[in-house]
């Protein structure tokens, strides 16, 4: 189970982040939205306060989405924003939880993680990307946002900003990581194959595709 709650700083999130990276996790996260396929049935997890969700119905208006979310503030907020565009309120179904809310035979033509790989140590990510991978259907696209710096090792000042989160968040939202994960051992290790790619931030923040195979 998830332990991490964002519900203490739900309101004030989407403001901190853009105060410290500007427009580039939001450049990110909508990086490759338009490949995603129209029709398509949609899981995003981990979205928070709804942002996203609003741009994916707005430039794929016939998707059908999940969404998944684990603060219960998060998801309100997110509700709340959808509610006053009544047509594409009625194709998401919000569902408060983690990956293990999925249904065993639930699965989806898209997947998006949004900045949340981030937040979990090996043992319980290799579990959360299993997860997501046995319910991507085959040829379905797994879209990727997330802290992943480009050079290795990353710049002394990426990895100060990264220390100083994970101690922030550590604190405030009971992040259980305290490092990030090696990304690319974690996704080689699934049978994927990366479409597209790119940074943003300096090379401090990715946005990936990968096709199931």
């Amino acid at each position: 189970m998830n332990n991490t709650n964002f519900d203490s700083i739900a309101p004030i999130y989407a403001s901190l982040s853009r105060l410290v990276f500007g427009n580039a996790l939001r450049r990110a996260q909508t990086e490759h939205l338009a490949l995603i396929p129209p029709n398509s049935n949609v899981l995003l997890i981990g979205g928070g306060s709804g942002w996203l969700l609003e741009q994916l119905l707005r430039l794929q208006p016939l998707a059908e989405v999940t969404y998944l979310e684990v603060s219960p503030r998060m998801l309100q907020l997110a509700q709340r924003r959808m509610s006053q565009q009544a047509a594409a309120y009625s194709k998401i179904k919000f569902r408060l939880g983690d990956e293990s809310s999925l249904q065993p035979d639930e699965t989806f033509d898209v997947i998006l993680t949004p900045f949340l790989l981030d937040l979990f140590p090996d043992e319980r990510l290799l579990y959360l990307m299993d997860r997501l991978f046995t319910a991507l259907r085959q040829q379905g696209l797994w879209l990727f946002s997330d802290f992943w710096p480009t050079h290795t090792p990353a710049p002394v000042w990426q990895q100060l900003l990264l220390r100083s989160m994970y101690t922030f968040f550590g604190k405030v939202s009971r992040v259980s990581a305290s490092r990030l994960p090696d990304f690319e051992r974690h996704f080689a290790r699934l049978p994927l194959q990366e479409l597209q790619a790119a940074a943003f931030y300096s090379g401090l923040v990715q946005a990936k595709v990968y096709l199931k195979v």
